[in-house]
């Protein structure tokens, strides 16, 4: 996980998440996951294109996985998008590079 991606346990998740000033795409995953493992270079590359406008952070379900349930996360790799608190976008499964990015510039360039 690179310095600009967020680790997030069941205790952080309200500060960094909910009550976050900026959008925060939160990934779901667990270290068996392969589609987990595969899209995680594409987070790590968001984290860093959008540092300063989208907080980007993991969130491993296996370890916290009363945030997942809360959040009705029932298959990995989930992606969620967070907006003032609310879950605004989503995306499950490994899915391209493009389609995150549409996701995360519809926040943005509202919040913009």
């Amino acid at each position: 996980m690179s310095d600009k991606t967020i680790e997030l346990t069941t205790e952080n998740f309200s500060d960094e998440v909910l009550q976050s000033e900026l959008p925060v795409l939160v990934d779901f995953w667990a270290v068996w996951c392969a589609p987990c493992r595969m899209i995680a270079p594409v987070v790590e590359e968001l984290a860093e294109a959008y540092d300063g406008k989208v907080k980007v952070a993991k969130l491993n379900v296996d370890e916290h996985g009363e945030v997942a349930t809360r959040y009705n996360v029932r298959g990995i790799p989930t992606l969620l998008l967070f907006h003032e608190g609310q879950v605004v976008d989503q995306m499950v499964g490994a899915g391209a590079r493009d389609s995150l990015v549409k996701m995360i510039e519809k926040v943005v360039g509202a919040a913009a």
